[in-house]
């Protein structure tokens, strides 16, 4: 005889507890999931007096899951990956009808999320004239306004072009990144001893992080300019300098990482969003379904992963809906 469903247990209150466990916070989870904070503690209740057990420890800011609570929380993480995977697969990519499409997606993606994404593309398309191309924000940015792409995936600019769709993928903050072992107590001020890796001034990441330095009143010496994101993390982990980057691309240089320490950016956060842009005269919601199946390409191989790893991230580093 099957075991009956817990009294109390709804999927509802499997996402409020994931993403608490996650964010440490009610009102930050009740920011994520569309609720208010008294809904997000009711459902904390109501699943703890279902399982009989408390998953959370309220005393402590932020929040943390207590020992029973984890146990469920790998249980209930799975289930709701299951179940997010069988929703996807019931509401499948029709492309049927396209017959072209042309898709940008900026470089931080293409060792995971491009492969799978232009694969998933491929398998519901059968008679489309599929383009992809790989490049900076601001190379994309100026194929959509020119209408020589249809759609790209890469960093937002403000304001957004003429005629185009914006759709949130990932909040992206700027965080400091400096080889193994140096003392960053002293903030930026303390790093004079060594150089700071530049972005190419071309790219949204170079315009933004100079925006912060000008902010700041540090301007370090122009000593190094680079658009290649690996060799600038190959270089910190050599020792030779300093950068700002954000996770997304510290994750994207991963065999450096073991030799980089990644901290919080001194002074005011900031962040860049990536978005996926379309023209505006799509239809069908295909920008929709391609920018849902994006998400999920990027909360499996970089937001999961890199809170992970880089746990202080709390609710700055995560997938936008």
């Amino acid at each position: 005889m099957p075991t009956p469903l817990l009294k109390g247990l709804t999927l509802r209150g499997l996402e409020v507890f994931e993403t608490l466990a996650r964010t440490g916070s009610v009102a930050a989870t009740a920011a994520e999931l569309g609720m208010s904070a008294p809904a997000v503690s009711q459902q904390m209740k109501n699943l703890a007096a279902a399982l009989g057990v408390e998953l959370v420890d309220h005393s402590r800011r932020p929040m943390v899951v207590t020992p029973a609570g984890r146990l469920f929380l790998d249980q209930a993480t799975a289930a709701l990956k299951a179940l997010r995977a069988g929703q996807r697969d019931l509401t499948s990519l029709d492309l049927t009808h396209l017959s072209s499409l042309s898709l940008g997606v900026i470089e931080d993606f293409e060792n995971e999320v491009t492969p799978l994404l232009a694969t998933r593309l491929a398998e519901a398309m059968s008679q489309c004239a599929f383009v992809l191309k790989t490049g900076a924000s601001h190379l994309l940015h100026a194929m959509v306004r020119a209408r020589e792409l249809d759609i790209a995936i890469c960093a937002s600019v403000q304001p957004p072009p003429d005629g185009i769709v914006e759709l949130p993928l990932l909040n992206d903050p700027y965080i400091l990144a400096v080889p193994k072992g140096v003392d960053v107590s002293a903030g930026l001020a303390g790093l004079r001893g060594l150089p700071l890796l530049r972005r190419d001034m071309d790219q949204v990441m170079g315009q933004q992080i100079e925006a912060y330095l000008d902010q700041s009143g540090i301007m370090p010496a122009r000593r190094f300019e680079m658009d290649s994101n690996q060799s600038i993390s190959a270089l910190v982990a050599r020792g030779k300098g300093w950068t700002i980057t954000t996770p997304l691309s510290l994750l994207r240089g991963g065999r450096f990482a073991d030799r980089i320490d990644a901290h919080p950016l001194p002074g005011v956060s900031m962040s860049r969003r990536i978005v996926l842009f379309a023209t505006t005269d799509w239809a069908g919601g295909i920008p929709e379904q391609i920018a849902e199946l994006a998400r999920e390409l990027i909360g499996e191989h970089f937001a999961e992963p890199g809170l992970e790893q880089m746990p202080w991230l709390g609710n700055s580093f995560r997938v936008l809906s």
